[in-house]
């Protein structure tokens, strides 16, 4: 009978060079890396690079992980990470925007609406400043409280509160 390994033996045995741990580890977490990308980068095609990206990143920075958290707190700021330096590279973003610009109400059937205003208000989130945009992505896209949220971005739980707080302030006057 084969046990299945946690996070924490599959990464020690992937950091030691050990290849099945490494893809088993890639394979159960890929579309947590996936998901977690398209949450910030608002489409499919970005979100499948950093995912990408992130395995590669990955094989590198598993010697890092402490375990002091859970591994998937500590994946998620790889994967933040990723997103950031796509991000800074620009030029789909400005993509993104332009084609948004383009639909218009005449557009859009009315059981669309809300998903055309949702998808506006999370393009709006991508918008601001980096750490109110990873506060309110985790907080409401990831569903993660304070506390986790604070340990994923390595502040306090007040720092995370008030950076939410700030974020609302900024939407009221983006959408």
């Amino acid at each position: 009978m084969n046990v299945p390994l946690s996070n924490n033996d599959l990464v020690r045995r992937a950091a030691g060079g050990d290849r099945a741990a490494f893809a088993a580890l890639v394979g159960e977490h890929y579309d947590f890396m996936f998901r977690t990308a398209y949450k910030w980068c608002g489409n499919r095609a970005d979100a499948e690079d950093v995912a990408q990206d992130v395995c590669v990143r990955l094989a590198r920075a598993l010697g890092s992980f402490d375990g002091r958290s859970a591994f998937t707190s500590w994946l998620y700021r790889v994967v933040l990470n990723a997103v950031r330096d796509r991000q800074r590279q620009g030029a789909r973003r400005a993509k993104q925007a332009d084609a948004l610009r383009e639909v218009s109400a005449s557009d859009v059937a009315p059981d669309q609406e809300s998903a055309v205003a949702e998808r506006q208000l999370w393009d709006a989130v991508r918008q601001l400043p980096e750490k109110q945009r990873d506060a309110m992505l985790l907080v409401y896209a990831e569903e993660r409280s304070h506390a986790e949220t604070a340990q994923i971005m390595g502040v306090k739980e007040s720092t995370v509160s008030w950076y939410v707080h700030e974020a609302k302030k900024a939407l009221k006057d983006m959408v």
